[in-house]
């Protein structure tokens, strides 16, 4: 069964929002948003609680008034329009599942509003596809939380939106149906086509799902892209420190030549790709994640041509499984996270003497002069 035979749905368009802004009396929650989401992508605004994320879903539905700006559905200025008379649909946090009606009038609900008389194929369709269709006559007390999720998808896809926003939609579950939740929301997607527009604190969920990620801050995008072009290629320390952890190392950049930039940091010469770096002179901000450092006991054991720091000791080890976890500090006092997989080398123990190297071409270069720590603290309360 294709998409357009279960939602039987005209195409859409983009949604575009023209320099979208809210303020609350002196306080700006969004400020200036431009915004292109292409019609048909998996879309996520990621960002730390008081970023304007739910703000912007809740003026692209039609809860909140904007201060200034538009939103466009394709060439329709729906900016001024009653949420009801948008073709936009929302699945909450909570469900909102009602709990007289069983599963089936639950997904019917909005087919009899708009008085359709005969719902019972598309509501079959739909159950269908959210792979529930035997679970019709239950009420939704008697669902698991994920199963209550996906009715709630069913419900909001039924009334054939041209795009379905995604308010936290897996908050109230625990990780593993969280995980397992993702998975079928992207298969939901792909298979029906629609837009999603989903808002999110969690970086995984972000990145399992979207196609596209805008990481949000204080009512502005920090930085728009594919999940891989933000990880490995964050262009400021908050997008590197929330995305994802980071290795964020001052220094000065030394010279270029050709298409690498070398660095003096620690008193040592690192190097990075020109193609990865954002200043060729002055301050510079080396990152480089994690799982791209190695340890090593001894110079010897560094490749040729690797960037590595000396004079390292392991302070902290953690075993969790796939890989385990070190603290290096740096004679400079600095510490760095180091993620190893668990290929049967010997484990480091805390208080070892060690080098941490990495490829040169797996490091990025910032802007020198912003603040090293941004965005690391909203992490991890992300995280909690």
């Amino acid at each position: 069964m294709s998409s357009n035979d279960v939602l039987g749905r005209t195409e859409g368009g983009d949604l575009r929002l023209a320099r979208l802004s809210k303020r609350y009396g002196s306080f700006t929650a969004v400020d200036d948003l431009n915004l292109t989401v292409p019609q048909g992508s998996f879309f996520a605004l990621l960002g730390a609680s008081g970023c304007g994320k739910t703000t912007t879903l809740r003026m692209v539905s039609g809860l909140e008034e904007p201060t200034t700006g538009q939103i466009f559905l394709g060439d329709d200025d729906v900016t001024d329009r009653k949420p009801y008379r948008r073709p936009v649909n929302t699945v909450f946090q909570n469900y909102a599942l009602f709990p007289h009606l069983d599963i089936f009038e639950n997904v019917a609900f909005g087919l009899r509003r708009r008085g359709v008389k005969d719902v019972k194929k598309q509501v079959g369709d739909m159950l269908g596809l959210v792979e529930l269709g035997h679970l019709a006559k239950r009420k939704p007390n008697q669902l698991s939380g994920g199963q209550q999720q996906r009715i709630a998808l069913a419900r909001a896809l039924i009334n054939q939106p041209q795009v379905l926003l995604l308010d936290e939609p897996l908050g109230a579950l625990d990780l593993k149906l969280r995980r397992q939740m993702q998975i079928e929301l992207k298969r939901i997607q792909l298979e029906v086509g629609l837009t999603f527009v989903h808002v999110t604190h969690d970086q995984e969920e972000a990145m399992t799902m979207a196609d596209t990620i805008a990481v949000m801050n204080a009512g502005r995008i920090e930085q728009m892209g594919s999940p891989a072009e933000l990880y490995e290629n964050p262009r400021t320390t908050f997008v590197a420190n929330f995305l994802g952890r980071s290795n964020l190392i001052p220094g000065t950049v030394e010279g270029v030549s050709g298409d690498v930039v070398t660095v003096a940091a620690h008193g040592q010469r690192l190097t990075l790709d020109a193609g990865r770096c954002r200043t060729t002179s002055g301050p510079v901000i080396l990152g480089v994640r994690p799982e791209k450092v190695q340890i090593a006991r001894t110079a010897d054991e560094v490749p040729a041509g690797f960037n590595s720091l000396t004079g390292g000791k392991v302070v902290d080890t953690s075993f969790i499984g796939v890989s385990t976890q070190y603290l290096v500090e740096l004679a400079s006092g600095e510490e760095l996270s180091v993620f190893e997989q668990n290929t049967g080398r010997e484990i480091q123990r805390p208080g070892s003497e060690v080098l941490v190297y990495w490829d040169p071409g797996q490091g990025f270069g910032l802007e020198g002069g912003q603040d090293i720590e941004a965005g690391a603290e909203l992490d991890e309360e992300s995280a909690a």
